[in-house]
């Protein structure tokens, strides 16, 4: 820390300091929370931020900085009084770091103001108005800011009242002995790996050690989000850890109930499967209808307005959110009847619990979108076909056909073909040629669906059809095949697909846009790899070669998924992922 005299010092002090680090200017008269400065200087997701009486710049803003304290003290010179006069229009903007602040977001850098809620941060110019705000400083436990701000502020019930009360102060406690956040993360995605290996011991002991290892897995779940808002050590990693080892987490613990369910004389793994696909596709749902309406124009809609009215009485928010059985209520769940049940009672509570939910929040969007009067943005557009996943077959049709008109044609088409591939799947002969040919019909509808730009009011359903035609007919296919493990190695492929599908999501969220069209094109779009598998179904007919078919492109398109994701998400091109909890 240095002490500059003035304007023209700061600047020359500034400029001394090495071009790889943040830097921060702040007021000498600052009175304000330490987790306020915290807030405005700490927070390495944004280039600039700033808090009244003090500014940073991470090194990627520095010249911008620099350039703007230049320029103000050549305005006001270089020994000039940090204060401006009483006509100035905003009082926080008077210290030379809020002037630096409006001349960097003049220049195009985009400074971040954090909310900070009861924190008090402020310059006083005068003894009386040190006076107030030392008052207001020492009103205010900025530790219990901290840690209540270290909770999101929108959990469900089961993780707001049954695990967040302790789990802050785990993060707490690991921030004072220099845990990270990764670090966490980690922890919980080994514990729930333990809690999956100790269901596929099929015993009794086994399920009750499983379900209270996934509780301490989930325990550790929360309070890496909660160590990462408390102690602000934010990173695009952690982010995309999080995001992934949940999923990874809840399959895995599937993968372990189902054989340890197998060792006990119980094949569940069509319930596995299914559960996973059924919670994917509800996923999809989410993110599609998210991605076509979060931008979109005159986004209003009495559905909305209702929701909005129902949120303003206390007990109908707790009761919406838990009815949607979120992570934690329905991990809740898992752990319990692991315990006490069997897994084909968890998997049977699962595909029960989850499709009520389902059927519950696609009325709700399916509704909304009936009444709004929303003009959607090429944005949108652009991300939900890269939610659709199309490979070339899809995209050659698009390529050469006059592209299908109407308000609801997209999402009629792709429903359409992904109702002749389950049906073929399901009533036609297995191992029938006609199966491909029903292939065939999803690859030319996938690809009519596509043709025009996704704008439409329900074409935000058009990518969870196809991922539940692609699915499904993975599932379907390999049940009614008499090729031995034919269902696991099924599970296995649709989970390196999933993970693709949820790649894609990350990537879009975080503003970079999807996957490479390469690597589309390598594991052949959600229509070359359906027909793929009905033709494998066809050609190895009641044979152990199917299994064999289907773990070898498990594994292939696994290896290219992962090594093309770890490769970004690891790279200076990722995104930074913004996580916010309750307004401190």
């Amino acid at each position: 820390m240095q002490t500059a005299a003035d304007a023209g010092d700061a600047a020359t002090l500034l400029a001394a300091v090495p071009a790889g680090r943040r830097v921060a200017l702040v007021d000498p008269r600052f009175v304000g929370h330490v987790h306020a400065l915290r807030l405005g200087l700490t927070d390495p997701r944004f280039a600039a931020a700033t808090v009244p009486g003090a500014l940073t710049a991470q090194p990627e803003a520095r010249g911008a900085l620099l350039r703007a304290l230049r320029r103000t003290t050549a305005a006001v010179g270089a020994g000039a009084p940090v204060v401006a006069p009483d006509t100035d229009p905003a009082p926080e903007d008077r210290t030379v770091p809020g002037r630096i602040a409006v001349a960097l977001e003049a220049e195009g850098t985009a400074v971040k103001r954090p909310e900070l809620g009861s924190l008090t941060a402020t310059v006083p110019t005068d003894a009386g108005a040190r006076a107030t705000a030392e008052s207001a400083r020492d009103e205010v436990d900025d530790e219990a800011v901290r840690l209540r701000s270290a909770v999101k502020a929108h959990d469900g019930f089961f993780t707001t009242f049954a695990i967040s009360p302790y789990s802050r102060y785990i993060a707490r406690w690991c921030a004072r002995r220099g845990l990270t956040p990764n670090q966490v993360t980690t922890a919980s995605l080994i514990t729930a790996l333990v809690a999956a290996g100790a269901a596929a011991t099929g015993t009794r002991g086994g399920y009750v050690a499983a379900g209270i290892l996934l509780l301490v897995s989930f325990v550790l779940d929360c309070t890496d989000g909660q160590l990462a808002r408390y102690s602000l050590q934010y990173s695009t990693m952690g982010a995309w850890l999080d995001a992934t080892f949940d999923r990874a987490k809840e399959y895995a613990y599937y993968a372990g109930l189902a054989i340890g369910a197998v060792r006990g004389g119980d094949d569940v793994w069509v319930l596995a499967l299914g559960a996973m696909v059924l919670q994917a596709c509800r996923h999809v749902v989410d993110f599609s209808f998210n991605e076509a309406n979060h931008d979109a124009v005159a986004n209003t809609s009495p559905t909305a307005a209702l929701s909005d009215k129902l949120d303003s009485v206390g007990w109908t928010v707790w009761a919406r959110r838990m009815i949607v059985l979120p992570i934690g209520e329905r991990w809740a769940m898992i752990a319990v009847l692991t315990a006490l049940t069997t897994p084909r009672i968890v998997f049977y509570a699962l595909l029960i619990g989850c499709s009520l939910a389902a059927c519950y929040t696609t009325a709700g969007r399916l509704l909304r979108s009936l009444t709004r009067r929303a003009s959607r943005t090429d944005r949108a557009a652009q991300a939900l076909a890269d939610l659709a996943d199309s490979g070339p077959l899809a995209q050659g049709v698009a390529a050469v056909a006059p592209g299908l008109r109407g308000a609801f044609t997209a999402p009629a088409v792709a429903l359409l073909g992904t109702l002749v591939m389950i049906g073929g799947a399901l009533f036609l002969p297995y191992g029938s040629w006609l199966t491909v040919a029903a292939a065939a019909v999803y690859v030319l509808l996938s690809g009519l669906a596509v043709a025009r730009p996704l704008k439409g009011a329900l074409d935000w359903l058009v990518p969870p059809f196809f991922r539940a035609g692609e699915y499904v007919t993975i599932l379907v296919l390999a049940a009614r095949s008499d090729a031995p493990h034919a269902v696991p190695a099924a599970f296995g492929l649709v989970s390196a697909v999933a993970y693709h599908h949820y790649d894609t999501v990350y990537r879009i969220r975080g503003g970079t846009g999807a996957p490479p069209q390469w690597l589309v094109r390598t594991i052949g779009g959600h229509e070359g790899r359906t027909a793929l598998v009905a033709v494998l179904a066809a050609v190895l007919t009641h044979a152990a070669g199917f299994t064999t078919a289907l773990t070898a492109l498990a594994v292939a398109v696994a290896l290219v998924v992962l090594v093309e994701s770890i490769r970004f998400w690891v790279s200076s091109s990722a995104p930074a992922v913004h996580d916010e909890g309750e307004l401190a």
